[in-house]
């Protein structure tokens, strides 16, 4: 439905020829989606085709980072086998991230999502937390490993790569 006089009807085949998210993978009320699609002012650290990563604006770790593709996904528990590629490529991004930043010990880092109920965005999104031995208490509850409300990349993959077996 357009607003302010606009009259246009977007389609599948409307394909944009720069970075911002096409109207088939964008959601107007997803901040996500608004940050990727330059609405909202924020630093990108990283922005392909496929995927964007920026800061976190609470942060938990001294190095706090979010991976997020660009088309809007919604949260993990939403996602099939299919979206495994994608899954570990937020990861390598992140990772690229840390790198860039000096971080080199990939043993107190924690890649990991909140599982619904507990996102505060819908939009798909990696939180990339480095150096876990400097999260404080708070952090660590709320990136808590083996939790109801936490869980690591490896577990996320190792959850989507099942999901086609039980077929």
């Amino acid at each position: 439905m357009a607003t302010g006089g606009e009259d246009i009807q977007p389609s599948d085949n409307d394909i944009s020829k720069t970075n911002s998210v096409t109207a088939a993978g964008y959601s107007k009320k997803c901040i996500f989606c608004k940050i990727v699609n330059n609405e909202i002012e924020t630093e990108l650290l990283h922005c392909d085709e496929e995927i964007s990563c920026f800061r976190d604006i609470r942060p938990g770790a001294p190095h706090h980072y979010l991976v997020i593709p660009n088309k809007h996904v919604g949260n993990c528990k939403s996602l099939s086998k299919e979206h495994v590629p994608l899954v570990k490529r937020m990861v390598e991004t992140g990772k690229d991230i840390l790198q860039k930043n000096n971080v080199t010990d990939l043993s107190d880092v924690r890649f990991g999502f909140h599982w619904p109920p507990f996102c505060s965005v819908t939009h798909l999104h990696l939180h990339v937390l480095a150096p876990v031995s400097q999260m404080g208490f708070m952090s660590r509850i709320y990136y808590r490993l083996n939790s109801y409300w936490f869980i690591t990349a490896d577990q996320l993959i190792e959850h989507l790569n099942s999901k086609g077996e039980t077929n």
